[in-house]
């Protein structure tokens, strides 16, 4: 998610260019339990504050200039679900450096608030199958994401560390991405979009939805439902400058809700919103 807003673009051209098409498959089909263990789940049957012993926060303002702050406020679980709310509500920086060159900092105040949940430092693994059952908002301006980064992020920096968008909304479309490092550290991506209006209408897009990754040492599939939304061949991918394969090293999972992707206008009825997540699982052989 995360990324030089020149996609956005990339985007728009390739829907000009390209018809809408996805794979369907029956997913549970291709799916063999005895072929599989539960490592890790939450059900989000309980109530109160996201389960401390599966993740952690992300605080403040993050990446790609948007405008909301990341607080832990705005995770709760209630009634079987992780809920995520964004909102408009002005709050002041807590790391504000009027001296800093860095936005995160200099920005003395903010009018948003929103939730990143993540597994870092709680769970962080190598391939699988990762399902997250959710409901999404697609009002404008909202940008909702289960995604995943390489949990050697920090030492080896994005987009070395990897990416891969399992679940990404915004501008009216669905996204399945992944990114690695290119040369002269600039990111070089595997991006497929769909308009969300080919999968259904507004009464789809308000029930709760399955997205899937199958993850191994020779591809990533993402799956929405029965749909085959993207298919990367990771076997030969490679860091142009570090050389590593960041697909055959273990991620931590991010679910977080971010607004105006590219400056994009955020009106005021449409919030607040709320991100619902019923379960998160990942199965590994």
């Amino acid at each position: 998610m995360k990324k030089n807003l020149t996609i956005t673009l990339f985007f728009a051209t390739t829907f000009l260019l390209m018809s809408y098409r996805f794979t369907r498959v029956t997913n549970k089909q291709s799916f063999h339990y005895n072929e599989y263990h539960l490592v890790f789940s939450d059900e989000f049957n309980y109530t109160g504050v996201p389960d401390s012993t599966k993740w952690n926060y992300e605080i403040g303002l993050i990446r790609n200039k948007e405008p909301q702050w990341y607080q832990k406020e705005n995770a709760k679980v209630a009634n079987g679900t992780l809920i995520i709310t964004t909102k408009k509500e002005i709050k002041e920086n807590s790391f504000y450096n009027s001296n800093s060159n860095d936005w995160r900092y200099n920005t003395k105040t903010v009018n948003y608030t929103s939730a990143s949940v993540i597994s870092k430092g709680k769970f962080e693994f190598k391939y699988g199958k990762i399902q997250i059952r959710a409901k999404i908002n697609i009002a404008k301006g909202q940008w909702p994401a289960f995604w995943m980064l390489g949990a050697n992020r920090g030492t080896v920096t994005w987009p070395a560390c990897g990416e891969i968008d399992i679940m990404e909304y915004y501008r009216g479309l669905m996204h399945a991405n992944a990114a690695w490092e290119g040369n002269n550290g600039s990111s070089s991506w595997n991006a497929k979009s769909f308009l969300i209006n080919k999968f259904g209408n507004a009464d789809y897009w308000n029930n709760f939805h399955i997205w899937t990754m199958d993850w191994d040492e020779d591809y990533i599939k993402i799956y929405m439902d029965d749909n085959l939304m993207n298919e990367v061949a990771i076997r030969n991918i490679k860091n142009a400058v570090k050389g590593n394969n960041p697909f055959h090293e273990k991620f931590y999972m991010v679910i977080n809700t971010a607004l105006g992707q590219a400056n994009e206008t955020i009106p005021d009825n449409t919030l607040p919103s709320q991100f619902l997540i019923d379960y998160v699982r990942v199965y590994q052989k």
